[in-house]
């Protein structure tokens, strides 16, 4: 698993504390100030955690975990505070569901892989996409956007979290046959040699 106290993981670390007072904000509807500046810190966590790791060559399985679980836990978070909150819009009940239950499949399923190959495997194109639109549908929440914006919004990421979830079900799949034979390369990107 690599080395656990280094400044990359410290990141990811801060960004699982901020969880709890950014869900407080959500739930409470501000304000908005303090609200989007500890978001703005946690986006930035996200987005230097690796860069950091990267250049101080202190890349490692604990990173990696670190920065997965907090990204999930802020997600399911965030959006049950949308569910619940008093403040209009809220994001539907099959929504929330959908996004915790995609979330679940992949912790799973990438446990699973895991144990199986020895070190994580790269993000789909297709979970990417579907996190940066539930970025896009919180921040649209926040914001008070109208009816219509929402709509459209939940739409688009229901539909390319679905369709993440298959794309993610069948590499699972692929990955656990007895007979796959596969390599990964260094940066944990997963090639079939059957194709």
């Amino acid at each position: 698993m690599g080395r656990f106290w280094t400044a990359a993981n410290a990141l990811s670390l801060s960004r699982l504390v901020l969880v709890a007072p950014i869900t407080w904000l959500v739930y409470r509807g501000g304000p908005i100030g303090p609200m989007f500046g500890l978001i703005a810190l946690a986006i930035a966590t996200d987005f230097f955690d690796g860069k950091v790791a990267r250049w101080s060559h202190t890349v490692s399985e604990w990173g990696k975990v670190l920065d997965a679980t907090a990204d999930k836990l802020a997600a399911a978070c965030v959006t049950l505070a949308l569910l619940t909150r008093a403040v209009e819009p809220n994001l539907p009940l099959w929504f929330v569901l959908l996004a915790i239950t995609r979330d679940a499949i992949l912790s799973v399923g990438g446990l699973l892989q895991t144990r199986r190959l020895g070190r994580f495997t790269t993000s789909l194109w297709s979970g990417k996409i579907a996190v940066t639109l539930l970025a896009l549908t919180v921040v649209a929440a926040l914001v008070g956007a109208p009816e219509r914006v929402m709509e459209a919004c939940i739409g688009a990421t229901a539909a390319v979290m679905l369709y993440s979830i298959i794309e993610y079900t069948i590499r699972f799949r692929r990955i656990m046959r007895p007979d796959a034979r596969l390599h990964l390369d260094e940066n944990g990107t997963v090639i079939f040699l059957d194709e």
